[in-house]
């Protein structure tokens, strides 16, 4: 989601259309329930599925893909959700007052966003196609994850095409003035409904997308990403050998063996 820097403040609180029972749903209910979820879904998860959490590697059946498709898809989720926790948490006040013009910022978020945007959305689609054409990934790859996949790549597709029809193609949105305020208000339970009623649709939809995605997301393969492998620096190696000192790759000598 990026700002043009000539775009009008659309849906202030006094001026946007009252949202009905539906916009009440979609933007003050539904964000909580699919925040309940999240949190309560990754704790049941942590307590009764420690040996499912885990993003169940492929890497054994297939590689070549894997190298390209993996990073690609990785480094460009990264820097999407930068983009979103810094156009949705920092006010534009606060970009204006450490001195970053609306235009200097219209142009890194559509830059990068764009960049991003393609670069995740190029690496998933290489994944897929990699878990549909290779046997022994696609015989991995369960009802869950396919799912899975449909809903991220739902999301993410909408996202990138909310960034290009409004601000490539069509004559810029800054949701700084909307949609920031009513995410920054989920958090200290104010959400206003109302200044989500004008916000143009591929956003409404790329929002919806996401608030399902992370509703499901703990029964995913997606909890690796709250996970951080810190445990390895600590724990003792593990050392392997054999109880029979006649195992191994050891050619066997010439003449009779000696026993006990």
């Amino acid at each position: 989601m990026i700002a043009h820097p000539h775009a009008l403040a659309a849906a202030h609180p006094a001026t946007a259309a009252e949202a009905g029972p539906g916009g009440v749903f979609l933007w003050v209910i539904l964000p909580y329930i699919s925040l309940a979820f999240f949190v309560l879904g990754h704790i049941w998860r942590y307590r009764y599925d420690k040996f499912g959490w885990t993003t169940r590697s492929s890497q054994l059946y297939e590689n070549r893909l894997l190298r390209i498709g993996s990073p690609l898809f990785h480094f460009g989720i990264l820097v999407v959700l930068l983009g979103h926790i810094g156009g949705l948490l920092i006010p534009e006040s606060w970009t204006d007052a450490a001195g970053i013009s609306e235009h200097t910022y219209h142009v890194g978020a559509v830059v990068l966003g764009t960049i991003a945007g393609v670069c995740t959305l190029g690496g998933l689609a290489l994944l897929i196609y990699r878990r549909r054409t290779v046997g022994p990934v696609f015989s991995a790859t369960t009802r869950n994850d396919k799912a899975m996949y449909v809903s991220l790549t739902v999301t993410i597709a909408l996202g990138l095409s909310a960034t290009v029809v409004a601000n490539i193609v069509g004559g810029g949105y800054n949701y700084r003035t909307t949609i920031s305020p009513w995410f920054r208000a989920l958090s200290y339970g104010e959400p206003d409904a109302n200044l989500m009623t004008g916000v143009p649709l591929l956003f409404q939809l790329h929002a919806i997308s996401a608030l399902i995605l992370f509703a499901f997301w703990p029964f995913t393969r997606l909890v690796h990403m709250l996970t951080a492998p810190f445990g390895y620096l600590t724990r003792p190696y593990i050392v392997y050998r054999s109880r029979d000192d006649r195992l191994g790759n050891r050619p066997p000598r010439r003449g009779w063996e000696r026993v006990g």
